[in-house]
């Protein structure tokens, strides 16, 4: 039986009725924020002018692309509950973080990127090195985010997923090139209220197909992986370690810290939310705003995957099997429980919810890559000195060669039974090493601009050498262990080579690293005075942090 046949989904007249008044909201959001796009820092930046609320469900909105919400459901149906440290161990500390500490030096030194940080902090080299991998890293993930879209698209509609991967691509370009990052942005606040109108119901009728939350804890004790998948600690087939010891270690150093800071306090794609952000201190509660809805999504996103793996037959077979045969994978699973769950009307919401999704990781992938290819490489390397309104042309035109880029990439996405999988192993070779670049630099001043090119590209090649060893079967690490051992590695090679580097070059003056470097950088400068109507205690942004802490930790006792 073919695979579109066994995920067709029975779309009637009026759940098409609810994805079509979807793309006019999108395309008419694009339409009109084409308005305030005057120059390139409106169409980069949204000429940082948006409230926290906006850019902080925005922050949360570029993450829900093909990562979070298929890649969770089918960690879901594969691991269980360990997958909440996805969310509780390796996102909020991470957040936080960058609300509280790094924002302060990203906003409060006007850079336009990340990469521009490391060009004022290390030099040419290193910002060169950080661009392009990053510009690489962007269309391989939103060819991830392409790739699932299509296979909506196809499973809908029954077009071949070639011609859904180009209309898919086409619809999004639209709107990224028409109103640049304030589409993009006012896009994912709708598209966060779509998505959780879409999951939530599916995660209710769902534990009611299974009897409830005790049906599904009966269900998954008696399915392969026993009960294990429903306590978080200490998550072994997730690391892919069976010393527990060594896994709660792996999941705390090379998730919750290397992997997850390297992620979310480096990754232009969600830094760059804040940086629209209208003053310092919207900048810095924006990705703390971000953390309450979060520590949530978990509850919509793994609880439907944990259901699909024991509520529908074929994914029990394919579990039951070990992950091999059959005419479904993990990633299916959603779709699988949206094909067999929902009514007419619903479903048509589900299916919107999910375009949306991968809609906004895509989005947030390619606002993200045409300002640092414009901004950090043409601009900076190859065309010079030119208008602004050149660069705002450039700009439109890097999008669209992004998403070509990206149709092509999305084949390298359908190889992976478990994008999650594919996706951590992008982040140890990408993220991890650019936080020890970063970190240390932050807080070091003897680091010196050669150390910071070199570590980076020690750290990257140490990811990869780990990956290459675990796939040519020298070192075994099943699950995602691979990803978070290079991840480990590579921080640590990258800090080693960094303190030896500099010991050797010379390091910049200090008056150079006044608002790059934390001890050298007045208090004022790293925190804000209340603007107008910030003064509320709701408002500020290290008291925020500490509840939302509170409430992880909170999280993790309940259901470690």
């Amino acid at each position: 039986m073919p695979l579109d046949s066994v995920l067709r989904l029975d779309a009637t007249a009026v759940d098409y009725v609810i994805i079509a008044t979807y793309f006019v909201f999108v395309l008419g959001i694009g339409y009109l924020a084409k308005r305030a796009v005057s120059n390139s820092l409106d169409f980069f930046l949204s000429g940082r002018s948006l409230p926290a609320w906006v850019t902080g469900l925005a922050f949360i909105s570029a993450n829900l692309g093909a990562i979070e919400i298929m890649g969770m459901s089918a960690n879901g149906a594969q691991y269980g509950m360990p997958t909440v440290h996805y969310f509780w161990i390796g996102a909020i500390p991470a957040m936080l973080f960058l609300g509280v500490v790094m924002m302060p030096f990203y906003y409060g030194s006007k850079v336009r990127s990340v990469p521009e940080f490391m060009l004022r902090r290390f030099g040419k080299p290193a910002h060169l090195v950080n661009a392009i991998s990053f510009a690489v890293a962007q269309v391989l993930i939103a060819g991830v985010n392409l790739f699932l879209l299509a296979t909506i698209v196809n499973v809908l509609l029954g077009w071949p997923i070639w011609v859904s991967v180009i209309a898919a691509a086409v619809i999004v370009l639209s709107y990224i090139t028409l109103g640049g990052l304030s589409a993009a942005i006012y896009n994912e606040v709708l598209q966060f209220f779509v998505i959780v109108a879409a999951l939530l119901p599916l995660t209710i009728v769902g534990l009611h197909k299974v009897g409830g939350y005790q049906g599904l804890i009966d269900k998954v004790t008696a399915s392969k992986g026993g009960a294990e998948q429903l306590s978080a600690w200490p998550g072994n087939d997730l690391s892919g370690f069976n010393n527990s010891f060594l896994s709660v270690i792996g999941l705390v150093f090379g998730l919750g810290f290397v992997l997850s800071f390297g992620y979310w306090t480096t990754n232009f794609v969600e830094v760059q939310r804040a940086m629209a952000s209208k003053n310092m201190s919207a900048a810095r509660r924006t990705p703390i705003i971000g953390s309450f809805p979060k520590m949530f999504i978990p509850f919509i996103v793994i609880i439907p995957g944990m259901i699909a793996a024991v509520a529908v037959p074929e994914l029990q077979q394919f579990k039951q099997a070990g992950g091999t045969g059959g005419n479904v994978t993990y990633n299916d699973a959603l779709l699988l429980l949206m094909r067999d769950l929902l009514p007419n009307g619903m479903l048509g919401l589900a299916i919107t919810g999910l375009l949306a999704s991968f809609m906004a990781g895509m989005a947030a992938n390619l606002s993200s890559f045409n300002t640092v290819t414009t901004y950090d490489l043409i601009e900076r390397y190859f065309v010079k000195d030119r208008s602004d309104d050149f660069y705002l042309r450039t700009g439109r035109w890097v999008t669209v060669a992004g998403t070509v880029i990206a149709i092509g990439t999305a084949a390298i996405a359908s190889g992976y039974s478990n994008l999650m999988d594919y996706l951590q192993q992008l982040f140890s070779f990408f993220n991890a090493p650019l936080f020890a670049t970063f970190i240390l630099g932050m807080f070091w001043k003897r680091m010196t601009a050669a150390a910071g090119w070199i570590g980076l590209v020690s750290g990257t090649t140490t990811a990869v050498l780990v990956f290459i060893l675990s796939e040519t079967g020298v070192i075994n690490l099943p699950g995602q262990g691979a990803s978070f051992v290079g991840a480990g590695a590579a921080f640590v090679v990258d800090i080693l080579v960094s303190v030896v580097v500099s010991k050797v070059t010379r390091a910049k003056e200090e008056s150079e690293l006044v608002g790059l470097v934390y001890s050298l950088t007045p208090k004022e400068q790293r925190t804000e005075a209340a603007g107008e109507g910030d003064h509320g205690w709701y408002r500020k942004p290290v008291l925020l942090a500490g509840i939302s802490l509170g409430m992880v930790i909170v999280l993790n006792i309940v259901f470690g």
